[in-house]
């Protein structure tokens, strides 16, 4: 199965696939090495490594890797042979599995290791926090983020013991979209991340990494998770942070992407809130002190229970527009997908839902997707 998906795989993919498995060799290098290939880093699968090594903008740890391989082709089919083992799937940015808000990141990884089923686009927020907040914060971080799915809004976070796993909770409660970026390769999680994987699969949750099979967690990892953290959302909220706190890092990682930067203030007194507090003084946050807040800086509204009620816009719409407004909810769904649950023609739910659009209740987003707003 791995060779017929490597054979899948376009040239260029199969050459930054194997080049991404070599220790040391991150996206700057990758970039440096399709300047000196031309422009294609597929023009080196062609070739055996031993050609072109010496003249390779790599370091020397790198090069000394890269001798012991013969031709590319060879690791990405290693590498491919690890991710079946491990039931982990890859993501090249661009393709639809890719987080398209991290595809836009400085310094993003060219592809992803995953495990779950990836959701088509919606508005997410990054929600962090400390490993060891105060006593009986979890519950309200947990619920704080069931309120923030409930509005259709995707939780990012990652996976970490405390605040991080409250929140993925919170959004698998109210059977929202969850994703976690995670410090380690997916095949070396730590015992709390493996008993939280099988619920993440079971509820529709994602558990991402950009580190090949086999690479531990450490110190260096994390600040580079962070990083996806915050580029894989369109805000990123703090809800307990102690100075020094890990999530500060995130928090930071924010505000270098332009991602609007929320936290969660706490009592002056309350040293596990200190980071928070510090953040909004600094100008470097924006007080968080409702769902509301959140749903304004991702650009969200909450899911109507019902139809919009008797007044405008709702009155002045066609029949057929209702129709199509009840089949649709804050999971964007394909053009197919709706008019499978009508019984309405193909030009007739077109219609319909450009009406929608032009009275503000729907919302198309590329490709196609059709969202209640």
């Amino acid at each position: 199965m791995a060779d017929t998906f490597l054979h899948s795989l376009t040239p260029e993919q199969r050459a930054t696939l194997a080049l991404w498995a070599v220790p040391g060799l991150g996206p700057r290098t990758l970039e440096a090495l399709r300047a000196f290939a031309g422009g294609a880093l597929a023009s080196l699968l062609a070739r055996p490594v031993r050609e072109w090594l010496a003249e390779a903008p790599l370091s020397s740890a790198v090069r000394r890797r890269l001798a012991l391989v013969d031709e590319l082709d060879e690791l990405a089919e290693r590498l491919l042979e690890q991710c079946e083992l491990s039931g982990m799937e890859v993501a090249f940015a661009g393709e639809r599995t890719f987080p398209e808000r991290l595809a836009g990141v400085p310094d993003a990884p060219p592809l992803l290791f995953y495990k779950g089923n990836v959701g088509p686009p919606r508005r997410r927020v990054a929600m962090v926090g400390s490993r060891h907040p105060d006593q009986g914060f979890l519950p309200v971080a947990r619920t704080f983020a069931r309120k923030v799915a409930e509005g259709g809004v995707g939780v990012v976070s990652g996976a970490a013991m405390g605040v991080d796993r409250a929140c993925h909770h919170g959004a698998m409660d109210a059977d929202g979209e969850t994703w976690a970026f995670l410090g380690s390769a997916l095949d070396e999680l730590d015992p709390p991340q493996a008993r939280l994987l099988p619920l993440f699969l079971e509820r529709g949750g994602v558990f991402f990494s950009e580190l090949p099979p086999g690479v531990r967690a450490s110190r260096t990892t994390f600040p580079r998770r962070n990083r996806l953290i915050a580029g894989a959302s369109d805000a990123v909220l703090v809800l307990r942070a102690g100075e020094g706190s890990g999530a500060l890092h995130t928090a930071e990682a924010g505000r270098a992407l332009g991602r609007p930067v929320l936290a969660m203030p706490g009592d002056v007194l309350n040293e596990a809130a200190l980071g928070c507090n510090q953040l909004i003084r600094d100008g470097k946050a924006r007080a968080c002190l409702t769902v509301e807040d959140v749903w304004s800086f991702v650009g969200a509204r909450p899911v109507l229970a019902v139809p919009p009620g008797a007044g405008e816009p709702w009155e002045a719409l066609s029949a057929e527009a209702r129709g199509a407004w009840l089949l649709l909810d804050r999971v964007p769904r394909t053009f197919d997908e709706v008019l499978a649950g009508c019984q309405l023609s193909p030009a007739t739910l077109t219609s319909a839902l450009v009406e929608l659009e032009l009275s503000g209740l729907v919302i198309q987003h590329p490709g196609k997707l059709y969202e209640r707003i």
